[in-house]
């Protein structure tokens, strides 16, 4: 295998178990609770639209140089809403709609962070 791609797959490890994660949550998804799943690709699917998240999610992926801190801090702040949510306090959200942006982020962040250790060869 070429070093070149060696090293890109060695720094991009969590971009892609993320993107993985996404695929592997849309597969089982479909077997455990279809309605939830349906529902949050959706969601999903129609927050694509909305480019205002996706251009956060791509600045995010790309500009920051750890990208751990991107992945982890969006979990972070999905549980803290989610908790919220369960709370009371943000009483006009839902969770199907936070895991589904939760999604959004990840994967576009993902998708520009790949892009972003690609560019630094220049392949």
């Amino acid at each position: 295998m070429n070093d070149q791609l060696k090293t890109i797959l060695l720094k991009a490890k969590l971009n892609f178990a993320i993107l993985a994660l996404i695929l592997i949550i849309a597969v089982l998804g479909k077997f455990i609770n279809p309605e939830f799943t349906n529902t949050v690709f959706v969601t999903a699917d129609q927050l694509v639209s909305d480019l205002y998240i996706v251009f956060i999610a791509i600045t995010l992926g790309a500009f920051i140089p750890n990208f751990k801190l991107v992945a982890f801090g969006s979990i972070a702040a999905f549980v803290a809403a989610v908790a919220l949510v369960h709370f009371g306090v943000f009483s006009y959200l839902t969770v199907d709609y936070l895991f589904a942006v939760l999604i959004v982020i990840l994967g576009f962040a993902s998708i520009a962070n790949l892009y972003r250790h690609y560019r630094e060869f220049g392949l």
